[in-house]
């Protein structure tokens, strides 16, 4: 059955969709009152766009607020929990359990790629696996349990899967966020942000290489390659930060 077979516009769900997002929650163990409201986290800006959808409906305003309880538990977690660490140490734990790249693997892992509705377009051209609408999406799921179950529950949501991500962090196991890392050490001592140049681009266009620097107070690292820009932006923000730091 198609996205829009099962989606309507209104508060209605179908018995095919709510039997999906029922089971979605009890995969994850968490419970919600209002599946309408689940049901909206899921849903994409570019569904709306395509179907004349009120823009509020869509799940950016939830994302919004999720990030900033992710935040919050993450921030009191670490807080609570490390407290000989030093804030500087807090905080690049922080960046790198709340990062794209961690929440994108964590929506993979809890299935939250098979429950999106995403326009036409955005479905064709692989929105399903994009990180940054994984990773929104995760953070949309969490600002609709806020709301529907207050935030003690939604803290014990994040805790289940940004505790496992805390441990590889602190065992070296993490996908580190460089980019963050970096910026954050170099404004701390600088007051200015690292400058990333793209240098070239080669290849078809269905499978290019994007080559990008780094600049640093003068000094260039890189160019490093990745698949995409921002790829090739951690590349060449892990370089510079192995490097110095």
């Amino acid at each position: 059955m198609s996205v829009k077979n099962i989606f309507s516009a209104s508060k209605d769900l179908s018995i095919e969709r709510k039997k999906a997002l029922r089971e979605f929650t009890k995969s994850v163990s968490i419970n919600f009152k209002n599946l309408e409201l689940l049901e909206q986290a899921f849903h994409h800006r570019s569904f709306s766009n395509e179907n004349g959808i009120n823009r509020t409906k869509n799940n950016e305003r939830l994302e919004f607020l999720g990030d900033s309880v992710l935040g919050m538990v993450t921030a009191s977690f670490l807080y609570e929990n490390l407290p000989n660490d030093v804030e500087g140490t807090l905080a690049k734990i922080k960046a790198t359990v709340v990062s794209e790249k961690t929440l994108e693997m964590v929506a993979l892992d809890i299935g939250i790629d098979k429950m999106l509705i995403l326009g036409h377009g955005e479905e064709v051209s692989g929105g399903r696996k994009k990180p940054a609408i994984l990773a929104d999406c995760v953070e949309a799921v969490i600002g609709a349990y806020y709301i529907d179950s207050g935030y003690e529950n939604a803290k014990a949501f994040v805790l289940s899967f940004i505790i496992p991500q805390i441990q590889n962090v602190l065992q070296d196991k993490g996908e580190k966020d460089y980019k963050t890392l970096l910026q954050e050490i170099y404004q701390k001592k600088y007051k200015k942000c690292p400058e990333y140049e793209l240098v070239k681009v080669s290849g078809p266009d269905h499978d290019q290489t994007f080559y990008v620097s780094v600049h640093l107070q003068g000094i260039s690292y890189g160019p490093c390659s990745g698949k995409n820009k921002k790829d090739a932006e951690q590349s060449a923000a892990k370089l510079a930060y192995e490097e110095l730091y």
